[in-house]
């Protein structure tokens, strides 16, 4: 292995390693950058022997705890971070179906899709099944925020299709 391929192969492992710890979660990045550091060691040390391999190991060490330092203590993240703050609430919407009402699935229930209940689109769960999109639905439990539905085939529909 030429020197040149050595250092790109250190700068790479370093740079991966740097990414995994600031910018990159999973641990792919942080494993592949140190199987790269420790080969790129290993080879100055095979290569060159003790010393420059001592020195090639501590100075890669301090370039990862540079970076590091340099990622966090700058404003680097203010450049991609998102300064608005969002002061919405999940679910703040007032359920207003009931027990016993009725609707059509606009979309398919799998198990939980959209559907219009009492003329207002609402996000429903299917019990028991998947429902496809415009079927007949009754709502058969309100849990909080949750609306229960199961396919039906009551006559009702069609009374209020034909008024």
């Amino acid at each position: 292995m030429n020197t040149t391929l050595l250092i790109i192969v250190l700068l790479l492992g370093v740079i991966l390693l740097t990414l995994e710890i600031v910018a990159l979660p999973g641990g792919v990045a942080g494993i592949f950058g140190g199987a790269l550091i420790a080969f790129g060691v290993w080879q100055t040390y095979a290569m060159f022997g003790d010393r420059t391999g001592t020195i090639v190991l501590l100075c890669s060490i301090a370039l990862c705890v540079l970076l590091l330092a340099l990622f966090m203590k700058r404003k680097t993240w203010k450049k991609f971070s998102l300064d608005e703050e969002s002061d919405s609430k999940v679910n703040q919407l007032e359920v207003t179906a009931r027990v016993g009402a009725t609707g059509t699935t606009i979309s398919r229930l799998a198990p939980t899709g959209k559907a219009l209940i009492g003329g207002e689109l609402m996000e429903v769960h299917a019990v028991n099944k998947f429902i496809d999109p415009d079927r007949k639905i009754e709502v058969v439990a309100i849990e909080g925020y949750r609306i229960d539905v199961v396919e039906t085939t009551d006559d009702r529909f069609e009374e209020n299709k034909q008024e």
